[in-house]
């Protein structure tokens, strides 16, 4: 794993934690609801966190026994990435505040924000259609321990933004409700743009 690898994949990991969606949603809900910003958002953390260890523990052994199933994997996560910037593109939406219920007290809210993001199948997909693209199996650095460190990289994104956003709600939507939306047309477009990419390179290396 190389320096531009990871620089890339930081890049990629911010475009998915900056597009609103339920996890904007609760840390916005738990600061203005009951001041709980910081047990929702440490408790989504760890959710994010738990979902590394095991996605890589898992795909490291796939990647390094299959070829193909690498492949197939870097397909998936092209395809992935496409669908996810059309849907941003079709329905750029900021978080639901209305429909969202946040329970009350600094456990609770953890154990939520845990929930959310292990419950969450869009978590598990970035991970397993994603993490590969950005490991090599030629470094000194073993597959998982490349994957892991990649999903430690994620984690410190999502804890920038979930607190930005979580801290700094109120101005944002009584202020200016659709930056949100705005954040997630450009991300769709860059999203789209990185799945045609990674396609293409793939499609090259083939029938190189």
């Amino acid at each position: 794993m190389d320096d531009s690898s990871t620089m890339a994949f930081w890049g990629v990991s911010m475009l998915f934690v900056l597009t609103p969606g339920v996890d904007w949603a609760f840390a916005i809900s738990s600061g203005l609801k009951h001041g709980g910003t910081a047990p929702a958002i440490f408790g989504m953390l760890a959710g994010h966190l738990s979902a590394t260890l095991i996605v890589s523990a898992g795909v490291a052994a796939v990647i390094t026994a299959s070829e193909t199933t690498m492949l197939i994997l870097t397909g998936a996560g092209a395809c992935y990435l496409i669908g996810l910037g059309v849907s941003a593109l079709l329905h750029p939406a900021a978080p639901d505040l209305e429909g969202e219920r946040v329970p009350v007290g600094g456990w609770p809210l953890f154990a939520k924000g845990v929930g959310i993001s292990l419950l969450n199948p869009k978590v598990f997909l970035l991970f397993l259609a994603l993490l590969p693209q950005f490991t090599s199996t030629e470094g000194t650095w073993s597959t998982g321990l490349q994957m892991i460190t990649l999903g430690v990289i994620h984690v410190a994104n999502c804890a920038i933004v979930y607190f930005a956003v979580g801290f700094g709600a109120g101005a944002l939507l009584s202020r200016r409700p659709r930056a949100a939306k705005i954040v997630g047309i450009v991300s769709g477009i860059v999203m789209i743009g990185l799945g045609i990419i990674l396609l293409g390179e793939k499609a090259m290396s083939m029938f190189a």
